[in-house]
């Protein structure tokens, strides 16, 4: 049904896509697998007209195309889920589902009713119950993941692109996403799917292609690509692991934690996080665990202080009193927080690499009020080479980067400001393999220079390796606490569920 034939796509004069080949069938998942950077996203954008300027033929139901625009190219059933959502917040949920896809009574009047029992028929496939009249803003990540997802479905589309569908999703939720992949494969649809996760790749994929540095280096079916044979092929060397070794040398207590009351953010009548207690030492990797709604992220945001003062409950840093204030405040004590949403909370798109690396430490670069633009770009040149962040220069922008490469640039401006304690949520969310390897010998780098870290990961087997201790909440409270040795993911499940685990 699809035929792309030796593409090829340059930016600025630098080729990012030389001669690439893809080819997908009814009713076929076909994995794009390959680094950040690798060229998967600027094909999957080629074919959804977001480019239009590339050489090559691309061939749909044997007919010759070249897509001007998203809209061209959704007439012709191609939809793209991307990983970047692309929902308007102070829309209604109901409203972005129908986004360019109104319907309308002569094609005039808007037929809210209709739109209204068809987004909600699509979002009670994922087992979402919500208000479809309120802004997607007020909606968790994973929901307005889930919405991402439906807007595509909507289309009614042949060829679905999902590119990290599952980057915000719990694994109950992945499950019922695979559900309705199997069920569009049935109707003769074509999916390509774009996934770090090898766990996904070998559960899901028909066939499996693979981009390295914008070339077409092979397709292979899953029983014929074992994950060391793929791994190889998408980072050039082999990874003899997954996760390096994890040697723990917790100091001195840090943090501590007690009596943590917070109420919802969105104003519901309930706590987002009750009667937690925590403690946190140097050099230590503290795990929290939990389903979404859990209070984990919440946590985090309530003891940076995103949310103000509205917290309650005592709080010491390095043995003294801390009072929660708001993030400026918790940088200058040497709190650090890097949010699940790199897009919304994490960097500033329209900005370069080297601004949105020095924008949380910008102390550090000024002198009298005169920035140091010397000494700013010295330390971005640093950080760029430490997290081997891929780019043509200090000065381009973030938004044209790879969706992994800005996760690299959010980490070095969080270690720019040299924090004490480390709160990472999703930390190797759209990061691939070879990188997410990088990412985690970084932070062993950290521990062992004394800094305090809490990982939040949606990856259970992350989380397992990563972590010297586990806690596990359910509705805000905290259900389990398990030493690295004890822990597994049939107790976290288990626990994540409300349920009573014996450590």
């Amino acid at each position: 049904m699809l035929s792309m034939e030796k593409i090829r796509k340059s930016f600025s004069g630098v080729r990012v896509l030389d001669n690439v080949h893809f080819v997908l069938k009814p009713g076929e998942v076909h994995v794009l697998a390959g680094e950040n950077g690798a060229g998967k996203t600027t094909l999957m954008r080629i074919l959804a007209g977001v480019y239009s300027d590339y050489e090559g033929k691309i061939w749909i139901n044997g007919k010759n195309v070249r897509f001007k625009s998203p809209l061209e190219a959704s007439s012709y059933g191609v939809s793209f889920i991307h990983q970047e959502m692309s929902l308007i917040n102070s829309m209604t949920v109901a409203d972005n589902i129908f986004l360019g896809r109104e319907k309308a009574w002569a094609g005039i009047w808007m037929d809210y009713h209709s739109q209204h029992k068809k987004a909600k028929a699509l979002l009670e496939q994922f087992n979402i119950d919500i208000n479809l009249s309120k802004p997607v803003e007020e909606c968790p990540l994973s929901v307005r993941q889930m919405i991402e997802i439906a807007k595509a479905l909507v289309y009614e589309a042949r060829i679905i692109i999902m590119d990290e569908p599952t980057s915000s999703l719990t694994d109950i939720e992945v499950q019922r996403l695979f559900e309705i992949i199997m069920d569009l494969k049935s109707k003769g649809c074509g999916i390509i799917y774009i996934s770090h996760r090898l766990d996904e790749i070998y559960q899901i994929a028909e066939r499996i292609s693979v981009l390295r540095d914008g070339k077409y280096i092979g397709t292979s079916t899953p029983e014929d690509l074992p994950p060391g044979e793929l791994i190889r092929w998408m980072v050039g060397r082999e990874i003899s692991q997954q996760f390096p070794e994890r040697l723990s040398h917790p100091g001195k207590e840090l943090l501590k934690v007690r009596s943590f009351y917070l109420p919802d953010p969105t104003g519901s009548k309930r706590w987002a996080v009750e009667d937690v207690s925590l403690t946190l030492s140097k050099g230590e990797i503290l795990g929290i665990a939990g389903l979404q709604g859990s209070g984990k992220s919440e946590l985090l945001h309530g003891l940076f202080g995103s949310y103000g003062k509205i917290a309650k409950g005592k709080v010491f840093l390095d043995g003294q009193p801390y009072t929660i204030r708001s993030p400026i405040y918790s940088i200058e004590c040497g709190l650090a927080l890097l949010t699940n949403d790199r897009k919304g909370t994490g960097l500033i798109l329209a900005m370069d690499i080297t601004r949105n690396i020095s924008l949380a430490s910008l102390k550090d670069f000024s002198q009298g009020g005169w920035m140091l633009a010397h000494k700013e770009e010295a330390a971005a040149t640093e950080q760029v080479k430490s997290f081997d962040i891929k780019s043509r220069s200090l000065h381009q922008e973030v938004n044209t980067l790879s969706g992994g490469n800005q996760q690299k640039v959010v980490l070095a401006k969080w270690i720019g400001t040299q924090p004490r304690v480390l709160f990472l949520n999703e930390p190797t969310l759209g990061v691939d393999v070879g990188a997410k390897y990088d990412i985690y010998n970084l932070m062993n780098q950290w521990t062992a220079q004394g800094i305090a870290v809490i990982l939040i990961t949606s990856e259970l087997p992350e989380l397992l390796a990563m972590s010297d201790r586990i806690i596990v909440m359910h509705r805000g409270k905290i259900t389990a606490e398990f030493p690295r040795k004890q822990a597994n993911q049939e107790k976290i499940i288990k626990a994540a569920m409300g349920k009573r685990v014996t450590i």
